[in-house]
Formats: C-alpha cells, sequence, structure tokens
C-alpha cells in the first residue's frame, strides 16, 4: 500500500514559495499527489499543504527533512514533514452519552479514521463493555467536585504515558484545567452542540429553543483556556422549526454532532487543519 509525505507550511506570503518547493519537490524525484495553498492578505500569511507519493523521492522523511531546512529558512517557514506510515495515537474522552464516542468507534473500526485509538478515558463507568469489547483501554477517573485537581493530574498521566498525539473530548462533560489546555495546545479537539460562538456553555440546545432559533448546529473546535472560545475546525446545522420541542432539538442535535466531530478528527489527522490565530486554515 502506498504511502505519503505531507508537507505542511505557513509562512509570510511573497512571490515565489510555491515555485520553490514544488522544484525541490520533484528535484527530489517526488510525485506531489495533492497540492493546496491560500494567501491570507489581512495577515499576509501565506498556507500550503502537499502530499507526496513517498516511494517517488526515495529519501527518508529524516533526510528530506534536512534538505528542505534551508528553504524553510530562507522563507520563515512553520512547517512540519510527516510520514503517513507512522499513525497518529489518539485519546478519547466522553461521559455518559455515547452517539460521539460509537459513531468515531466504527469509523475507526471501519477504517476512516486511520489512527490508533490508545485508550478511552471518562468520568463515568457506564460505556466501559462498549469500549472494552472494542479491545481498547478504559480508563474510570472520577471527577469529584470538590477538588478536581487529583482527577485532571491522573488524566495527563494517562494521556502522556499513552503516548498521545492528540485527545478528543467526544462529548466529555467536564472543563480541562489551564495546563492540560496549555501542554496540548492545537492537539485536544471537542464536539460543542451548538454552532459557536452562539449558546456556549450548558444546554445550549435549551437555550436555542428559548430563543426561538429556526437552525441549530454543532462545532468542532480545539480547546483552548478560554471555554468553548478556541479556532473552530468544522460547523454544521439543521434546521428547526416552532413545531419541535427540546427534546427534538437535543435528537437532531445529536447527528450533527457525531458527523461533525468526525470530520474535524479526520481533517487533523491528515494535516488539513493549520493554525491560524484564533482561527484555522482547513484543506478539507
Amino acid at each position: 500500500m502506498s504511502h505519503y509525505y505531507r508537507l505542511v507550511i505557513s509562512c509570510p506570503d511573497r512571490l515565489g514559495i510555491v515555485a520553490r518547493v514544488s522544484s525541490f519537490i520533484t528535484g527530489h524525484g517526488g510525485s506531489i499527489t495533492e497540492a493546496s495553498q491560500h494567501s491570507d492578505f489581512e495577515s499576509g500569511r501565506f498556507f500550503m499543504r502537499y502530499e507526496i507519493l513517498a516511494d517517488t523521492v526515495g529519501m527518508t522523511p529524516e533526510a528530506l527533512r534536512e534538505a528542505f531546512e534551508p528553504i524553510a529558512r530562507e522563507f520563515d517557514m512553520q512547517w512540519a514533514l510527516t510520514d503517513t506510515r507512522q499513525r497518529r495515537r489518539v485519546v478519547l474522552m466522553v461521559s455518559r452519552e455515547s452517539h460521539c464516542l460509537v459513531d468515531l468507534l466504527y469509523r475507526w473500526t471501519a477504517g476512516e479514521l486511520d489512527c490508533d485509538i490508545a485508550a478511552v478515558i471518562s468520568n463515568h463507568d457506564d460505556l466501559r463493555s462498549l469500549v472494552e469489547w472494542h479491545e481498547i483501554p478504559y480508563h474510570h477517573v472520577p471527577v469529584p467536585a470538590e477538588d478536581k485537581a487529583p482527577a485532571f493530574a491522573e488524566i495527563e498521566q494517562l494521556v502522556e504515558s499513552a503516548d498521545a498525539d492528540c485527545v478528543v473530548l467526544a462529548r466529555y462533560m467536564q472543563i480541562l484545567p489551564p495546563g492540560i489546555c496549555q501542554r496540548y495546545a492545537g492537539r485536544v479537539l471537542n464536539i460543542h452542540h451548538s454552532f459557536l460562538p452562539s449558546f456556549a456553555g450548558a444546554k445550549p440546545y435549551h437555550q436555542a429553543y428559548r430563543r426561538g432559533v429556526k437552525l441549530i448546529g454543532a462545532t468542532c473546535h480545539y480547546v483552548t483556556e478560554e471555554l468553548d472560545a478556541g479556532p473552530i475546525i468544522e460547523q454544521d446545522i439543521h434546521r428547526v422549526s416552532h413545531c419541535h420541542t427540546p427534546n427534538d432539538l437535543v435528537r437532531f442535535g445529536r447527528d450533527v454532532e457525531k458527523a461533525v466531530l468526525a470530520r474535524g478528527v479526520r481533517w487533523h489527522l491528515e494535516d488539513r487543519v493549520l493554525l491560524h490565530g484564533n482561527k484555522t486554515v482547513v484543506f478539507a
């Protein structure tokens, strides 16, 4: 099965970036199978993502990185080169609602998510049998309201010992402390059950019902110290009317949540999401 190198770049915009990078790749025999670029005129930043057929290059990723470094310095690039043979290790976190977890596990077993699910962490024990049926370690870490610090210290240790590349909050109904947000910045994905920035916080569907909205939605975003305010990766909506109850909105919302989260996780794993301040560039 073919494998690829993914080259992802962010740098100040200027003439010649595409030509220089493309010439470098083709000069080493590389076949570019997918190319995406974006210029942000307001900030003057340039973003690029290339997929390169690894077998055509004839170099290890380490050697290719070393050869590319002078170009990266010349153009003041923030960049990364990844090898698709190195599967990402993902930790899922969940509370009691199972719809997002079930959907991710199905997509993982079906081969839609190219990763290893290293563990599932939950503040409840309800979903243990489901997770262990998939032969994935399940860690029950209660988070007592009176003192949450020891629980989150244990969670941080579990994530570290799992050698996790990213953490996915699949309806994990606890707020992560600032230390974890900082340590794993750009690597913790959350699904929020509203179309952010509207209706942040608790019970957003009930907030939406009381407001009489005609569209509800869900938002996949990166977690930051500010609640529900991190860079947005993906969103989607579902139309509702005055006929629908809060329970209807919750039911519709579950379908949107799991689809939005799955897309966000897949794009993150495929290096399609580039951070740009509190925004993202998504080469989906």
